[in-house]
């Protein structure tokens, strides 16, 4: 049963803070690693810093695939086990999402669009991951700032940014963007996958990994989404890392073992 240590990070595309983000990260002797908002000019220096540290196989999503958009964000995979790409269809923007399967486990790295994004660009690319899921099988995971929910009740309940703060279904947004939202936080419990932090710290913890700097109070917007196939004993936050203004984002970190045939 292999097992790693999995870090999650959505980097902000800091390229000045890349160099002391690349070794607070190698510094955890990760053996998978998810990036969000990398930016194309900081694509080599982390992929230089990872394979230094015996993170042989890096994957980056393909710029060529933006339309127009200026200052891509790209998502990043890298892994001590060869990598084999996976296609996720249905994606808007393919550069914010890059799956690919290592040693039997497959990995969907997401960055969601954020809500005012046009063309129903969030809905689109949560809809997307979500249809690809379960239409898979095997040990599988979603990880990354999929910028939602915008609210987590202690009951469990959750509200989505298609609702107001009061959680009134906002007449803009609608039905199907609620379900979007909810797809991959909730949506996917029907089919064993469960919330790798929730599923450890239960509902009443608040811990939000992005917080508005000047009034204070945030959003768990990073998450760990896993199949039953995968073990979670070890999942939480470097809020440090944040607070430092490393990111704006805190770096999830999950210690995770699955059921494979395969060996790297």
């Amino acid at each position: 049963m292999p097992d790693a240590t999995l870090v999650c990070w959505n980097v902000a595309g800091r390229l000045r803070r890349q160099a002391v983000q690349a070794e607070r990260v190698t510094a955890l002797s990760p053996d998978i690693v998810c990036l969000q908002e990398v930016i194309a000019r900081s694509v080599q220096p982390w992929t230089e810093h990872l394979t230094t540290v015996g993170l042989r196989d890096v994957r980056v999503a393909d710029v060529a695939a933006v339309d127009g958009r200026d200052r891509p964000l790209l998502t990043l995979v890298a892994s001590r086990w060869e990598q084999e790409p996976v296609a996720v269809g249905g994606v808007p923007w393919t550069e914010r999402v890059l799956a690919t399967r290592l040693a039997g486990l497959e990995v969907v790295n997401v960055h969601s669009p954020t809500s005012p994004k046009p063309g129903l660009a969030k809905v689109l690319t949560h809809e997307a991951v979500h249809a690809h899921l379960i239409g898979g099988c095997g040990p599988r995971l979603v990880c990354g700032d999929l910028n939602t929910p915008r609210r987590e009740h202690p009951d469990g309940r959750v509200w989505t940014f298609a609702r107001d703060r009061y959680g009134r279904l906002r007449a803009d947004r609608g039905e199907r963007w609620d379900a979007a939202e909810l797809g991959l936080i909730k949506g996917l419990e029907d089919r064993g996958f469960r919330d790798a932090f929730r599923s450890l710290h239960g509902p009443e913890q608040r811990e939000p990994s992005w917080v508005w700097q000047r009034w204070g109070g945030g959003y768990r917007l990073d998450h760990l989404i896993v199949s039953g196939e995968v073990e979670v004993p070890v999942c939480g936050y470097l809020h440090q890392w944040r607070d430092e203004g490393l990111s704006d984002h805190s770096p999830l970190v999950a210690h995770i073992r699955w059921s494979s045939e395969e060996r790297g």
